[in-house]
């Protein structure tokens, strides 16, 4: 503007707004992160439900000032019922994160719990469960307290010195089995850390084991939150759909293949998608084999279901997989005991296809991918298949079906009891036990002999019935997880029984939940039967040259081993003293008598059986597939140098699907 030209007339200064500061609330690092906790819901299909349900916990001085005052505050204070944080009382720390995986998985997945423990053993207790978690992709919270922040005192009760790395501690050794890991050194660093817990929980693609490590004194610590980080929020589970290029090449190689069979996983049951699957093979014909975390998907007695496959798997399943062209799986992880360590899939030109919500597991054994929800994916197939007029030939629906007939009569063999006075074996408990379930019973169980025998004769009734824990097989998961499963759906879940199956090596690496099981008021039905000694392990060592040494529980002979008689143990007693009412049977008669008192008991009952033939372990049929358990390639010991002959025949047919 030139100095001639006429002033512009002059704005009237309106005064400035003040600025209204951001509303915060005093809490301490603890108190702010169980209320945050109790805010976080997930979201799937139109179902809303709390993310982190409950927080379990054993306290010390690492935890009892912080997280200890912070539940207490949340549980009786006046947050409102749906704001607050329930409390379970756990006895182990590694038993607490197996109830909060049984928990998970009848869940789901869409519901969560928490395990809160002090520093030092009650933290490391804890890796076994986070490992459990994170290989199964279930779910877990986990709040380990740590040693000060500040360092006031430096070492500190239970604290680990490492010379070269003042930032280390024992819960560092909690990141390889966890899928996010963060130390909160400062309160405020919890809100970034927070929210990427809730991501990888409600992750169906990265969910597992994530650990929050609390320094005992941040835990304490007071901070102004910003009142946006306690609004509830909504995590949608995503069940994303395959790309259209995957898609078509799917079909295509479906549509090409003479002899296809689906590998069902545990993928199937986490994304809801057995109906779907149900569709599909109605469709198609395909037949359907499972692997331990898939058993379920489809029921027993439907057409396609042709059983469990791999090592513990049926006759019928593995002789499909040693024929077909095509292998799709559906949610799974194709681990060895799937595989057979790397010899069922036999046919020269066998392809894979994997449908898989995860990129790592759908490029497995070099598979043409289809990475999707597994719901979402079958639909997607089914619907892309249904105008091409794709069905397997007639005569191998006839041949699957078939051989699957001629298994279920070895299933009756099996389960048969001719003499009622006589003391059962394994595969006789398990008979007894299918002539009472419903498809309202669930049955939990994780190691020793009764995987396989389940994985090859049990009959599925409904998607939740068979929950056994294969991706770790630890020993101890049974009753803690069963603790899980009764309070996984409220008041209206405690209807249902739940067994937890344990053997008595199995029994004696964790009983302590069986308190928290009385405490409760939880109708747990646990059917301990009693083997004396690692028998599963025992038949194992026998077959790969190491003559059974180690796994019985007899007293010493003179020559130093354990072949004596067998020890004085009473774990029904035990049982007893922990407060479970104890129903002993010695014979069949007995066992149905008890396992039927059992079922109808409203409060926990333990029944215990001693069975027959713990040399033989169970009366099955044997392994219908390879599974590589190395055998020492020197030995002077007989037995050992004929188990590495029958290991050099058996590792000949390994290959590599590239």
């Amino acid at each position: 503007m030139s100095p001639t030209s006429p002033a512009s007339p002059a704005r009237s200064a309106s005064p400035e707004s003040p600025k209204s500061p951001t509303p915060t609330r005093r809490l301490t690092t603890a108190q702010a992160l169980v209320a945050f906790l109790a805010r976080q819901y997930t979201e799937r299909d139109g179902h809303r439900q709390r993310l982190i349900s409950a927080t379990w916990g054993i306290f010390g001085h690492g935890n009892v000032a912080g997280i200890g005052q912070a539940l207490v505050e949340a549980g009786h204070g006046g947050n409102g019922a749906a704001h607050r944080m329930p409390y379970l009382q756990g006895r182990n720390e590694q038993a607490m994160v197996h109830a909060a995986v049984g928990y998970a998985r009848q869940s789901g997945r869409l519901s969560a719990q928490a395990v809160t423990t002090s520093i030092g053993p009650g933290a490391t207790n804890l890796v076994t469960g986070a490992a459990l978690a994170t290989i199964n992709r279930l779910p877990v919270l986990l709040l380990p307290g740590d040693t000060f922040a500040t360092r006031p005192a430096d070492p500190v009760l239970q604290q680990l010195e490492v010379p070269y790395a003042g930032d280390v501690s024992v819960n560092d050794c909690l990141r390889p089995v966890s899928r996010y890991f963060d130390r909160i050194t400062r309160p405020e660093a919890l809100i970034p850390a927070a929210l990427q817990a809730m991501r990888v929980l409600a992750d169906p693609a990265e969910t597992g084991a994530v650990t929050l490590a609390l320094p005992q004194d941040v835990q304490a610590e007071a901070y102004d939150w910003p009142e946006e980080f306690f609004a509830e929020r909504d995590w949608h589970i995503r069940r994303p759909a395959p790309d259209a290029y995957e898609l078509e090449t799917a079909v295509r190689a479906i549509r090409s293949a003479r002899r296809p069979l689906i590998v069902a996983g545990g993928g199937v049951r986490h994304s809801a998608a057995e109906e779907t699957l149900a569709a599909f093979t109605a469709a198609t014909r395909i037949p359907v084999a499972s692997t331990q975390a898939g058993k379920g998907a489809l029921r027993h007695d439907h057409p396609a279901d042709v059983g469990g496959i791999g090592h513990t798997g049926t006759a019928t399943a593995d002789e499909l997989a040693r024929t077909a062209d095509l292998v799709i799986g559906v949610g799974t992880r194709f681990s060895d005991f799937t595989t057979a360590s790397g010899t069922l899939f036999a046919d020269p030109a066998v392809r894979f296809l994997h449908l898989n919500i995860t990129a790592f597991d759908a490029h497995k054994l070099a598979a043409l991918p289809l990475v999707a929800d597994a719901r979402a994916g079958l639909e997607a197939l089914t619907t892309a298949l249904a105008g091409r007029g794709y069905r397997v030939d007639p005569a191998y629906e006839t041949e699957y079906t078939g051989a699957k007939e001629a298994w279920e009569e070895r299933v009756e063999a099996s389960f048969a009891t001719p003499d009622p006075s006589a003391r059962p074996t394994q595969t006789q408990v398990l008979g007894l036990l299918d002539t009472l379930v419903t498809e309202d019973d669930i049955l939990i169980n994780a190691a020793g002999s009764l995987p396989g025998d389940l994985h090859k004769l049990w009959r599925t009734r409904s998607r939740d019935q068979y929950h056994v824990e294969y991706g770790y097989s630890c020993m101890g998961y049974e009753i803690p997880a069963a603790i899980g499963v009764l309070l996984a759906a409220g008041t209206g879940q405690r209807t249902r029984p739940v067994w937890a199956l344990v053997g008595d090596g199995t029994y004696l690496m964790n009983p302590t939940e069986i308190v928290t099981a009385v405490q409760e008021n939880l109708p747990l039905k646990l059917l301990i039967l009693q083997n004396h000694g690692y028998a599963s392990i025992g038949g194992l060592s026998a077959s790969v040259g190491a003559e059974r040494f180690g796994t019985a529980y007899r007293h010493r002979d003179p020559d130093g081993g354990f072949t004596g008689p067998p020890l004085p143990v009473d774990l029904a007693a035990n049982a007893a003293s922990l407060g479970l009412r104890v129903l002993r049977a010695t014979t069949v008669d007995d066992l149905r008598k008890a396992l039927s008192e059992a079922r109808d008991a409203e409060g926990p009952t333990c029944v215990y059986v001693e069975t027959e033939t713990p040399d033989t372990v169970s009366g099955p049929p044997p392994a219908q597939a390879w599974w590589d358990v190395p055998v020492a390639e020197t030995a002077s010991r007989p037995a050992a140098v004929k188990a590495r002959e029958e290991y050099d025949r058996q590792v000949a047919a390994r290959r590599r699907h590239l």
